[in-house]
């Protein structure tokens, strides 16, 4: 056996999470290894033929407190600390009867999923785990001589190295050591944020929470190699969604989705059926309907151009014939709260067509961070689950907006917050029928948003404008009044904005002047 090849004599086992447990039991039996372990473990292994050395008479301490002191022990914490190759630490572990342990087995109390489960204060708290970090983290620390598994789904690599190498290489336990800080950190970091959410105020420290990987084909583009983090988080979406067809999701593919997905959570389902199309992180198109097949070709016919190749997100399950009007055109995601059996059938006629489905919708409304990263460090904020309805804007014209218009402002406004700023959009009767985003001028914006939609109509052969009698959302208020005025010729007739800006008087004059209803949210949906 080679010098840096260990072939462990006593394990420490101490999991939540028992999948596998009886692979690695077994294994270890097989190989004459003595198990020390705690509580469910310890009998889980007992079950499975093993015999399990309870860390209580290992150590000569009861366990107390509740479980919370149990191997927090110099016979545990020296076991596997110890160098075996320090003459003080060999006559140390000698002098206090301290037992070598070389394999360290642990995942941890199941925090994450105890606080995704809505647990209260108390119960959060009482699954932050304290001994099993700490014997993961003294466990990698001396690596040289002990190995760490934290991941259950890492005991048939553990056991195939064994037989193949007569023991664990240096190199195998190094990868494990790597891992086991990774979880722990990750551990700590989730940790970190549910505090954080218990407070009005940003932690002083930044830990993200996220893995294990999962290696993506390449990032936004063939030279960027990439990966996508599952933070662990229960909000329905991409991350958890089921893929029940298709090639697997791309950088773009996930990022595009997840923006379909939060844009058509903001349409209770209900209420109403809606659908939203997403190129580049931008709606093309965005509808409600009696039913989903209808929203669908009320969204398409915005943009049928720029929704070649994009992302669908439903908030209500997919039926087959909205799969059948979809499955039309070239689409790249679907993503639904469910689907029925013929609509899967219909949607596997196309194998390369993604289909997600999920548990339910996001909470527009509920609050968590986002995060985007700079040269030098992360800027972190909290979500945009700001939400505006009828009841919280402001009418700052002489004429107020028919209740016809306070739809579509209060649908268009909901849009915008999902359009790259600057953002303009024109809505009418419950569909989006131009969309300008990004620009850098907010009257380009309004420009481009009008000349789509004529395009658009010019595509479906209708002889009267799009824009004409629509309302207008925008993103952020007006500095002037030119980017309205656009919005005028485009024949617009009502207009949502955030209001604030130092020439709203000159605004709404303008408005009043070409009679136009005007409303204030006094909230803004900068989205960079």
């Amino acid at each position: 056996m080679s010098d840096d090849i260990i072939a462990p004599g006593r394990a420490l086992i101490s999991v939540s999470d028992k999948s596998g447990l009886d692979q690695l039991g077994k294994f270890l039996k097989s190989k004459d290894v003595e198990i020390l372990s705690t509580g469910g473990t310890a009998r889980a292994l007992a079950d499975l033929g093993c015999d399990v050395i309870e860390v209580s008479d290992h150590t000569g301490s009861p366990e107390m407190m509740d479980g919370r002191v149990k191997t927090l022990h110099p016979k545990i914490h020296g076991g596997i600390l110890g160098l075996r190759d320090a003459d003080s630490h060999v006559k140390a572990m000698k002098d206090h009867d301290i037992a070598p342990i070389d394999l360290v087995v642990i995942n941890l109390y199941p925090f994450e999923k105890t606080v995704a489960a809505g647990a209260d204060r108390a119960t959060a708290i009482e699954n932050i785990d304290i001994g099993g970090p700490a014997m993961i983290r003294s466990a990698a620390k001396n690596h040289r001589f002990v190995a760490v598994v934290t991941d259950p789904a890492d005991y048939g690599a553990l056991i195939e190295e064994w037989r193949n190498q007569g023991g664990l290489s240096m190199g195998f336990r190094e990868e494990l050591a790597a891992k086991a800080y990774a979880r722990t950190g990750a551990y700590d970091s989730a940790i970190t944020a549910w505090f954080a959410g218990q407070s009005d105020r940003m932690p002083s420290r930044l830990g993200i929470a996220a893995g294990p990987a999962r290696e993506l084909r390449y990032g936004e583009n063939p030279h960027q190699i990439a990966a996508f983090y599952p933070s662990g988080d229960v909000r329905p979406g991409v991350a958890s969604a089921r893929q029940i067809q298709g090639k697997a999701l791309s950088y773009n593919n996930l990022n595009d989705t997840d923006a379909a997905y939060e844009l058509v959570a903001e349409f209770d389902p209900k209420e109403t059926a809606a659908v939203a199309i997403i190129k580049h992180a931008n709606p093309c198109g965005v509808a409600v309907g009696k039913t989903a097949a209808e929203a669908y070709e009320r969204a398409l016919a915005c943009d049928p151009v720029s929704a070649f190749g994009g992302i669908i997100a439903l908030n209500r399950p997919l039926e087959a014939d909205t799969a059948e009007k979809i499955t039309e055109i070239f689409t790249e995601v679907i993503i639904a709260p469910g689907a029925s059996e013929a609509a899967i059938k219909v949607v596997a006629k196309k194998k390369n067509l993604r289909l997600l489905l999920t548990d339910g919708l996001p909470d527009p409304a509920a609050a968590g961070l986002s995060f985007k990263a700079l040269a030098g460090g992360v800027l972190a904020q909290s979500r945009d689950n700001g939400r505006i309805t009828a009841a919280d804007v402001k009418v700052v014209t002489k004429r107020a907006p028919s209740e016809q218009e306070m739809a579509d402002l209060i649908f268009a406004f909901r849009v915008a917050k999902h359009v790259k700023s600057n953002a303009i959009v024109y809505v009418r009767g419950g569909r989006t029928v131009g969309v300008g985003a990004g620009q850098m001028s907010r009257v380009d914006s309004a420009r481009i948003a009008a000349r789509k939609a004529e395009d658009a109509r010019e595509a479906a052969g209708d002889s009267d404008g799009w824009t004409k009698g629509s309302v207008v959302a925008s993103d952020a208020f007006f500095p002037f009044a030119d980017g309205l005025m656009a919005a005028v010729e485009a024949g617009a007739t009502a207009v949502i904005q955030p209001g604030g800006s130092v020439r709203d008087d000159e605004v709404i004059a303008a408005a009043d002047e070409a009679g136009l209803a005007m409303v204030f949210t006094g909230m803004r949906h900068f989205r960079h």
